[in-house]
């Protein structure tokens, strides 16, 4: 038996989807464990780019189980939607299943969602409006409805009457919103429940029968560490935890059965929406990160704000995920630069800050302090030994590894899911 988990290392948008995908091969089953439709996980299949959202990433291979863990919060419409997109090219039937504790995007929590943003004005997260925000606030005030009630039609009834007169005294006495109604709502997700019904099971239980059989899982979590609602930027995060501890209470795979951890990290860094990002570039070399890399969101098609490599975040990653690897994207994209940044450090009020600060009022008005090191103009997307490599881009890498103190073991060099150099 082998667990390895998957984790974006720095604001998402990491490239999880590929190394996800390619790393699922040699396994025999795949967890989601938190998130929601606000990921968007990138893979590609017969030379065709499919995004995943939340079913995950091991989809596509014969013989993976698939499972969405309970931490999950799950829009009927967009799961289905999905899953008729992912029956384009191979059948779903037995290799996926959907926790019954997972908790309902409803058509409120979307309403809620923009509306909170609109109200919050200049000082909005940047949310993508899906509604996820709002689905985790009902689940920790305990007015949520989960997998189970939705399946179960008297049941769903019971617990809609339960928590409506909550979710109406928002949208009617705060925002002057028309109130939802009981039979509307189940009118509109009782069909979608019974079409989704045959894929819901106790995950828990299945998680740790294949555990005992000694089966290899693949945990994949979605957004990334600087996301994660205790240890992000907050409050310019996600509602889950998206660090390495959500893979567990998102999921039920006991911690004692983690054995590696690995931390996808571009070779610069990127963020989509609003938030604090210290070594965030608005000359011509961000210019050219965003252009080259494509920086566009999998799930917004949003533009995403590109800037040098911060080792500082990057350790701090490295210390709460317990990496034991990293998997480092992009590489190619720093083709062609004459030198290359490392932030190394950050300085405020003539204080310097090795480690990562929790404050906002830092991380919005420090000042990098950078490393240059020798860039190299040679095309890398042919590349697959690390030798192979131009001296200056292994020297970079070599770099890395020494500042946030864990090895990268895979290298992408290109989008193609072959184009991945292993250590």
């Amino acid at each position: 038996m082998s667990v390895r988990v998957i984790v974006g290392g720095q604001w998402g948008d990491e490239g999880k989807g590929k190394v996800i995908d390619s790393l699922s091969e040699g396994m025999d089953v795949v967890v989601r464990p938190q998130g929601g439709a606000n990921a968007g996980h990138t893979v590609i299949f017969e030379d065709k780019k499919i995004v995943l959202h939340l079913i995950p990433s091991g989809i596509l291979h014969d013989g993976v189980l698939n499972i969405i863990g309970n931490g999950v919060v799950l829009e009927p419409e967009n799961i289905l939607s999905e899953i008729a997109e992912v029956n384009k090219y191979r059948k779903i039937t037995n290799n996926l299943a959907i926790s019954d504790a997972c908790h309902i995007v409803m058509p409120y929590h979307k309403r809620l969602d923009k509306l909170n943003e609109t109200l919050k004005g200049n000082d909005k997260i940047g949310t993508t409006g899906r509604g996820i925000g709002p689905c985790y606030s009902d689940k920790i005030a305990r007015n949520g409805i989960r997998m189970s009630d939705l399946i179960d039609p008297v049941r769903f009834r019971k617990r809609l009457e339960a928590v409506l007169p909550f979710v109406n005294r928002l949208l009617v006495d705060i925002f002057n919103q028309t109130p939802e109604d009981v039979d509307s709502i189940i009118e509109y997700m009782s069909p979608l429940a019974q079409q989704l019904k045959p894929f819901v099971c106790d995950t828990v239980s299945l998680i740790h029968k294949n555990l005992a059989a000694g089966k290899n899982f693949l945990c994949e979590g979605a957004q990334g560490t600087f996301l994660d609602i205790d240890f992000g930027t907050y409050p310019y995060v996600t509602s889950s935890n998206c660090f390495s501890g959500g893979i567990s209470t998102g999921s039920g795979v006991p911690p004692t059965a983690i054995k590696e951890v690995c931390g996808i990290t571009k070779a610069y860094i990127t963020r989509v929406g609003e938030g604090p990002f210290p070594t965030e570039l608005f000359d011509e070399d961000g210019k050219q990160l965003a252009k080259v890399g494509h920086e566009f969101g999998a799930t917004t098609g949003r533009p995403r704000r590109c800037g040098w490599f911060d080792a500082v975040l990057g350790l701090y990653s490295t210390r709460i995920n317990g990496l034991t690897e990293i998997a480092l994207t992009k590489l190619d994209v720093l083709s062609g630069f004459k030198v290359v940044k490392i932030c190394v450090a950050y300085q405020y009020q003539g204080k310097r800050y090795d480690v990562f600060p929790n404050s906002l009022e830092i991380l919005e008005n420090l000042t990098p302090i950078y490393e240059e090191l020798p860039g190299w103009t040679e095309d890398i997307t042919g590349v697959r030994k690390f030798e192979d490599l131009p001296l200056n881009a292994q020297k970079y890498i070599k770099r890395l590894e020494e500042l946030i103190q864990v090895p990268a073991k895979i290298i992408s060099v290109a989008p193609d899911r072959t184009a991945i150099i292993t250590r």
